[in-house]
């Protein structure tokens, strides 16, 4: 049984409707690449699957629990863990109290947080508003591994940041993947990065999954086409 389940999903902005029957999957210990250019679904499939977009057709599951009448809080009860486009931090809260906030018992605690980004120790006392951009992300990731989730969505997660930033995330979601085992949904745009950490990949075009497999598999022509790279 797969961890989270997506079959042929719809939803809509109002009365655009911005997904047309997209179909994913994600096994525990696996981790599932969610590509395509900009505007093509990527993030409206991510609200969708945590309820903060309505679902207009077709079926979510997670742990084999259909989840169209779950409220978005329930999610994390059921071991979701979403790292949102734009942060999103408490900007007026300290880094602990940010982590502390949504906080559930199991493996994640503040020291193993500490562990995979350091920096957050150096900036336990500090707002969060006065970090910067990398160590906001890297609080975002932080928090949402406080919930101690068995499924790990990131959204964008190095969008915006510098290049040296961008490689503790990446090194860190590595780590993830190798010492925990933790199913992870990314995601991103840096194919280089996806393909060292990702098993599976679907490519969205449209609103529509028009490519999945093995992320081995993923050829030039693919990538061209639907990617532009």
């Amino acid at each position: 049984m797969s961890l989270l389940l997506v079959e042929n999903i719809s939803a809509s902005y109002g009365a655009t409707q911005a997904l047309f029957g997209v179909s994913l999957s994600v096994d525990e210990g696996q981790v599932l690449a969610l590509m395509g250019r900009n505007g093509m679904g990527k993030s409206t499939t991510v609200k969708t699957i945590c309820r903060l977009l309505p679902l207009s057709g077709g079926r979510i599951c997670v742990s084999g629990q259909d989840t169209a009448r779950l409220a978005a809080h329930r999610l994390a009860q059921l071991g979701v863990g979403l790292v949102p486009e734009g942060r999103r931090c408490f900007a007026s809260l300290t880094v602990r109290e940010n982590l502390i906030a949504a906080a559930r018992p199991g493996h994640w605690d503040e020291a193993r947080v500490a562990q995979l980004f350091p920096r957050l120790r150096e900036r336990r006392d500090q707002r969060a508003s006065s970090l910067s951009g990398g160590e906001q992300q890297m609080l975002a990731i932080g928090r949402a591994l406080m919930t101690n989730p068995r499924l790990l969505i990131l959204d964008e997660a190095t969008e915006g940041l510098a290049p040296i930033v961008r490689q503790e995330i990446w090194a860190a979601i590595a780590k993830l993947k190798q010492e925990t085992g933790m199913a992870i949904l990314l995601v991103d745009k840096s194919l280089k990065e996806l393909a060292q950490v990702a098993d599976q990949a679907v490519i969205l075009q449209r609103g529509k999954d028009v490519w999945q497999g093995a992320m081995s598999a993923l050829d030039h022509d693919t990538t061209t086409r639907y990617l532009g790279v």
